[in-house]
């Protein structure tokens, strides 16, 4: 089970397993806290993960193992896992919370990081998973408020609204963002584009002018 780690053995995980997917030709864009670190977010100490297609699990694991990783073959059938000689726990992940591989593809960019460029998942996607994959057993807003406070200029709000709307817990999200003055809720009339209806009111007896 995947714990708490220092930033330098996460760090030192991610570079190896970037360098062996790249090696092997397997397409693959850093996600998780990890793709918010590398836009300005908080360090991650918990968790190192990278989206992939369902169909190069195998390759992919098979050159993490090429470079001293560990498999492992967990009961969830919508990723799979490496032990780096760190301990670092590293996901590959084909099927996220609310997204779909191929768009996470699509959408990543390249960016440095640790002076390696690679394709990072796009802040959206980041938070879309991170808010979806909350449940009534497992319901963590930690990490989801450090990101929108670091990066909240960075992120397309409206498309997060959007595409967690179906989530009671992305409800929760938006209140707490609100309340706490870090992304404020849209004004009634706002359209979703930014742009805001012009309403004139006139009171009792008056006319316009």
């Amino acid at each position: 089970m995947a714990g708490s780690y220092s930033f330098e053995d996460i760090s030192g995980a991610m570079k190896r397993a970037a360098a062996a997917l790249r090696d092997a030709d397997v397409e693959f864009a850093l996600a998780g806290s990890l793709a918010s670190w590398a836009r300005g977010g908080p360090q991650s100490t918990h968790d190192l993960d990278f989206v992939i297609r369902e169909g190069d699990g195998e390759r992919a694991l098979e050159a993490l193992e090429s470079v001293g990783m560990r498999r492992e073959d967990p009961p969830e059938e919508w990723l799979v896992k490496a032990w780096d000689e760190s301990g670092v726990l590293v996901d590959l992940i084909f099927g996220p919370s609310g997204v779909d591989a191929e768009r996470v593809l699509a959408q990543a960019e390249v960016l440095n990081v640790l002076s390696m460029e690679i394709r990072v998942m796009a802040l959206e996607d980041v938070i879309v998973t991170k808010v979806m994959s909350l449940t009534e057993h497992s319901i963590d807003y930690g990490t989801l408020l450090e990101m929108a406070r670091a990066l909240r200029e960075q992120i397309d709000w409206e498309s997060v609204r959007r595409r967690t709307a179906e989530s009671p817990f992305a409800d929760a999200y938006f209140v707490l963002l609100d309340r706490l003055g870090i992304v404020p809720e849209p004004e009634s009339g706002e359209e979703p584009d930014g742009g805001r209806m012009r309403v004139e009111v006139s009171r009792s007896g008056e006319g316009r002018s």
